[in-house]
């Protein structure tokens, strides 16, 4: 690709994406509403607030592909939702349609599947089940997606993030856990697969405990390598487990499942 658009681009994954993904495209174009540095010689610096209609029209022109990060990435109010992750998913598809950008990676979670109880394995055919008003923003993100590609071939990879961080931080997370490195193969295969479709994928590593079923993305050839197993006696040592019956324990989006607001 000429120049490759990262949203949300000083958060962690978008930090990561901008370090690792520099053999993706000649020029990565980076946004976000926090501080982002200087550019380097094959960055562009573009501030941006995804509510913005006309702000996001200008990030997104030019553009061959879009790896949307941006947004709140954590439970809060409707009111700080609603223009972040509604409003500027809606953005970004709509202006990635006027401007000819083709394809999207689309971080959703599995925040919007989370009220699945943990012996449950799911697909990408079972109907979401959000835990939060956050999860209930990437469902729509994920409807806005299929949308777009069925009426004006955008193609969309949805991708429900699990826990992408350098190591696991509880037993959940031994399920859920997504490694660095697993996460930026997954990308390059998106943005590398001759054709993509709108498809889901769920984003975990190859860890002992699996909750999601990830064969209706085989085609794209992305085979995770990393495992949460060589921290299992880092987690036993420093966290307790929880009682079964415990939100984190029971569900897949673990405390998400009983977090209020209220």
């Amino acid at each position: 690709m000429k120049r490759l658009l990262i949203t949300g681009a000083a958060g962690g994954l978008g930090t990561l994406a901008r370090r690792r993904l520099t053999d993706l495209a000649e020029i990565l174009r980076l946004s976000d509403i926090a501080d982002l540095g200087k550019a380097a010689a094959h960055e562009e610096i573009l501030p941006c607030e995804l509510a913005d209609f006309a702000q996001v029209k200008r990030l997104v022109a030019g553009c061959d592909g879009i790896v949307h990060f941006g947004g709140i990435s954590v439970e809060d109010s409707w009111d700080k939702i609603l223009p972040a992750n509604i409003q500027g998913t809606y953005n970004i598809y709509e202006c990635a349609r006027l401007c000819g950008v083709k394809r999207i990676f689309f971080a959703s979670s599995n925040h919007a599947i989370g009220f699945y109880e943990r012996e449950t394995r799911i697909d990408a055919s079972d109907p979401v089940r959000p835990d939060s008003l956050y999860g209930v923003s990437k469902c729509f993100g994920e409807a806005l997606a299929r949308y777009y590609y069925d009426k004006y071939g955008v193609e969309t990879a949805v991708v429900r993030i699990g826990s992408c961080f350098p190591e696991p931080r509880d037993h959940r997370m031994m399920a859920t856990w997504l490694s660095e490195d697993d996460l930026i193969a997954l990308i390059g295969r998106v943005f590398n697969a001759p054709k993509l479709g709108c498809v889901t994928v769920f984003a975990a590593s190859d860890n002992e405990e699996q909750w999601w079923d990830n064969r209706s993305a085989g085609f794209l050839g992305w085979r995770p390598k990393d495992s949460s197993e060589k921290f299992r006696a880092m987690i036993d040592a420093k966290c307790d487990k929880p009682a079964s019956e415990a939100p984190v324990n029971r569900y897949h989006g673990g405390g998400f499942a009983i977090a209020r607001l209220d």
